[in-house]
């Protein structure tokens, strides 16, 4: 991973800050990104404290096309190239169908889950394709299994691990992997107490792993499928969930 240029959506907190961080131990020059300028800043000083190499923050609203092409730009200006490009940045929403406003969620739901990924990508990928390097889409457990409550998101994630499939098989003659991660449950900053409580007890009285999931658990699979370890892996869709999808 030494001196591989990753670009981490949504990396100024939660499952994103936790890949930056893993990446940037590893030698990474990483790219901490989201929409909170504190929260950027924060990431990139944890991550200058485990890793010598260089590390970019860049504030960005990937709702915002001009602010994913300056994304790129930046990137490309700090570092000349790019390797990794980490999917990361979601938003989830609960709005049943019945629901009034589920026109207004779905479209939102569809932009923030899915079109900004397809931009953003889109941009990205002739630098990919130069450095042979690896796209790894961050889906949801919510994305193989219905979720009545929050159809829109089960959509979105639905679709996002067909475009890691489609891209999968565009890209691989060009020496380009792409896959993806579909997390259960994970404790992140931005769960209250009580979240977290009801959350920990679900897991513990359902999942075969009986415990919550965390970052790291998410980080470690971003890592192996970053590196040449994972070189005969690519178009796959890797549960991450402590074994939620066998109950």
């Amino acid at each position: 991973m030494y001196n591989k240029v990753a670009i981490i959506t949504g990396s100024s907190s939660g499952i994103g800050a936790g890949i930056a961080l893993k990446l940037s131990s590893m030698g990474a020059r990483v790219v901490v990104t989201g929409r909170d300028e504190r929260r950027i800043q924060a990431v990139v000083e944890k991550c200058g404290f485990v890793s010598s190499g260089k590390v970019l923050g860049v504030r960005a609203d990937l709702l915002v096309d001009t602010d994913v092409r300056d994304l790129v730009d930046q990137t490309i200006a700090a570092f000349g190239c790019i390797d990794i490009l980490v999917n990361s940045a979601g938003i989830m929403r609960i709005s049943p169908f019945d629901d009034r406003s589920y026109l207004d969620t779905f479209d939102e739901v569809m932009s923030g889950d899915l079109r900004c990924i397809q931009v953003l990508t889109h941009l990205v990928v002739p630098y990919i394709e130069a450095t042979k390097g690896v796209i790894i889409n961050i889906s949801s457990l919510g994305g193989q299994r219905p979720a009545v409550e929050a159809i829109a998101y089960s959509m979105a994630k639905n679709a996002l691990d067909m475009f890691t499939r489609c891209l999968a098989i565009d890209l691989g003659p060009k020496g380009v992997r792409v896959n993806g991660i579909a997390p259960g449950p994970i404790r992140t900053p931005i769960m209250d107490d009580n979240v977290v409580a009801m959350t920990e007890n679900y897991c513990q009285s359902t999942f075969p792993v009986a415990r919550i999931g965390e970052t790291n658990d998410v980080s470690e699979m971003v890592a192996y499928l970053a590196s040449d370890k994972s070189s005969f892996i690519t178009g796959a869709i890797i549960l991450v969930d402590g074994g939620a999808a066998l109950v």
